[in-house]
């Protein structure tokens, strides 16, 4: 984990509310960064005890409500962060939407959703495994993009992580052991396990790193 000081910078998390998230908004004012914190207007109070946590690590918070679908609302959000914290050094593109259903019980609305939000801001899981594969692949483009400009762009691929959504797909305490029996650590993760990764993203330790997709994932095994 970069231990040198980020004093001054900033970071902005979207999907903050809670979850992975919360653990990483709270992970880069650990790390010494001030944090822009969002998520959709209908997670204000949950997002607020995000900003309090921030705020306790002698960080600044700056909480603005946002719904990353809404192009409008990206770009107007951005100006107003901008403005509040003087500067963006980091972005964490975390907040994301999953609805099991088989894809031949997919409904257009379903399906436009988990892009909208997934990609624009197995199982029964094609659709929102489509939207992850056109995150990577977004991820090697843009990072092609803007690398003469110096910015680095990198994608995590967590594994289950036991959030709120991720425990709601697992279902039951059977299907959470199922899950840690096919993991090389013989556990599912946490919301804290992501932190580490992404903090090494947003480090000069990977400053020749880009257009990467890492699994953290615990060594899990799908078949």
């Amino acid at each position: 984990m970069p231990t040198h000081d980020k004093t001054g910078q900033v970071a902005l998390v979207t999907g903050a509310s809670r979850g992975i998230g919360q653990a990483l908004a709270i992970g880069f004012a650990d790390a010494g960064y001030d944090v822009i914190v969002t998520d959709l207007p209908q997670t204000e109070g949950d997002l607020r005890k995000t900003a309090d946590m921030i705020a306790m690590r002698g960080r600044k918070a700056h909480l603005l409500t946002l719904d990353v679908s809404d192009r409008e609302q990206i770009d107007s959000t951005v100006r107003r962060a901008i403005a509040d914290a003087g500067r963006i050094d980091v972005l964490v593109n975390n907040a994301g939407v999953l609805k099991p259903s088989l894809l031949q019980d997919l409904d257009d609305k379903t399906w436009d959703t988990h892009f909208d939000v997934n990609v624009k801001g197995v199982s029964t899981q094609g659709h929102y495994a489509t939207t992850k594969a056109a995150v990577v692949t977004l991820t090697r483009v843009l990072a092609q993009e803007v690398g003469m400009d110096g910015i680095t762009v990198n994608a995590i691929c967590p594994g289950i992580i036991l959030t709120e959504m991720g425990r709601n797909n697992l279902g039951s305490d059977e299907a959470v052991r199922h899950w840690e029996n096919t993991t090389a650590l013989k556990r599912l993760g946490y919301p804290e396990d992501i932190v580490g990764p992404v903090l090494f993203f947003a480090s000069e330790q990977s400053a020749f790193v880009t257009g990467q997709a890492l699994n953290v994932c615990g060594g899990i095994q799908f078949h």
